[in-house]
């Protein structure tokens, strides 16, 4: 256990810290704030893993953490705005929220704002796998397990635009290690990739997980060591007087700590915009299932033409896909579903497209600026660790010990300067 740096005698470390949200990001939060012998209760509206944090590829790819705006995205956007097939779907409806936010981030998919986003990303990158080192070593039992991604292109011309990208990471100072894989090489390493897919490349130094596993063997780890967690409670409102912060649940109970920290996820507005947070977050609903396979999947493999990420997952394989802006709230749109499978049988082999089972769709929540949101809000005691996208298993345990460093020691992690709540939404 970590020992508690000192600070000012007027503002003591908190004892007692109240977490909303029992995903990956305010579970690693609740266990470094352990660390430091704090006491730890979470509250969730659902239950342990109940959102993104169970549906989503477990990809643990800090070599690909880059901003979602950049000018292809944009580009390829517009080209499919209302395709409800498309990897990028918007349906057509009358949210003036939803619009204003898609106004904002098309203005961020410049090469000018990809660069500085880049920039701010690099440290947390390149502490990320460190971080999960930490909690399995400190009693988190579910593994990640090392092995590369493999990035499968139909035709080979379809990788320029993902070389491009790895060179630009490279110039900002995040490098990557490449390998193109021969045909002999790829049949070796990853069997289900169809003979007539033109170009692999291989991408090492990653990791993968079983992600629903993992954050309930992380929400056991907390309990394990005196945290409480509570199901089914969900927050209503934050007010804080002199002995500290209250947390007002719906059904008129409510929870008491010395800090809070706010890690709803998608629902991250209904609590941040009391707080002076100005950057909303948009949920980008992604989908997910099973599939049963004709032999074990080695390695996670990607499809970038049609953005679709495939897990080794108990057995089988879990492909998942889709940006979807629309309420995090909605049913599952089976064209959605179909258009995955559609896009992914041309590349994979092996695989039972008849025993889908496990359909999910979550939200991912999204910023404007591609940025995540973590720090002290205007609320003295009072933080977020939200808007983490795509990345929100990758980042989440870095996001968690940097966060309790911050309530803890009162001092600023350089690597979460560019990430504050407070900033500017446009």
């Amino acid at each position: 256990m970590s020992s508690t740096p000192s600070r000012s005698p007027d503002s003591p470390a908190p004892r007692h810290v109240v977490i909303v949200g029992a995903g990956m990001v305010g579970l690693a939060t609740a266990w470094f704030l352990q660390e430091y012998g704090v006491e730890v209760t979470v509250v969730d509206r659902d239950g342990v893993a109940a959102g993104a944090s169970w549906g989503n590829a477990g990809w643990l790819c800090p070599g690909l953490v880059t901003p979602l705006a950049e000018p292809s995205v944009l580009r390829y956007g517009l080209k499919s705005l209302f395709d409800p097939t498309a990897a990028l779907y918007v349906p057509l409806t009358f949210d003036p929220g939803l619009w204003r936010f898609l106004a904002r981030f098309a203005l961020r998919c410049t090469m000018k704002q990809w660069k500085r986003a880049m920039g701010a990303y690099l440290e947390v990158n390149r502490l990320a796998l460190d971080a999960f080192d930490e909690l399995g070593n400190g009693g988190v039992s579910s593994t990640t397990i090392n092995a590369p991604i493999m990035v499968a292109f139909e035709y080979a011309r379809q990788a320029g635009a993902l070389r491009h990208e790895l060179k630009l990471m490279g110039q900002a100072g995040q490098h990557v290690d490449v390998v193109e894989l021969s045909g002999t090489d790829v049949g070796a390493e990853a069997p289900h990739i169809s003979d007539h897919v033109e170009l692999v490349l291989q991408v090492k130094g990653q990791r993968y997980l079983d992600p629903g596993e993992y954050v309930n063997s992380l929400a056991d780890a907390v309990v394990a060591r005196g945290g409480t967690i509570r199901p089914g409670e969900s927050a209503h409102s934050i007010s804080r007087d002199s002995s500290g912060i209250t947390v007002a649940l719906k059904g008129g109970d409510h929870v008491r700590g010395d800090a809070m920290v706010v890690a709803t996820g998608s629902w991250l507005n209904e609590l941040a915009s009391t707080l002076g947070v100005r950057m909303r977050v948009q949920p980008g609903r992604g989908y997910s299932f099973s599939v049963s396979t004709n032999q074990p999947v080695p390695a996670p493999i990607y499809i970038p033409a049609t953005r679709v990420a495939c897990t080794p997952y108990r057995g089988g394989l879990r492909v998942g896909g889709s940006m979807e802006f629309r309420s995090a709230d909605a049913p599952i749109d089976s064209r959605r579903v179909a258009a995955i499978v559609e896009s992914a049988k041309p590349v994979l082999r092996g695989v039972d497209w008849e025993s889908i089972r496990d359909v999910w769709v979550g939200s991912r929540p999204v910023s404007a600026d591609s940025l995540p949101l973590i720090g002290q809000t205007k609320v003295p005691g009072v933080f977020i660790a939200g808007g983490h996208g795509m990345w929100g298993m990758t980042l989440g345990p870095v996001t968690g010990k940097l966060l309790a460093e911050r309530i803890i020691t009162g001092n600023q992690p350089a690597a979460l300067g560019a990430f504050g709540p407070l900033r500017e939404r446009a």
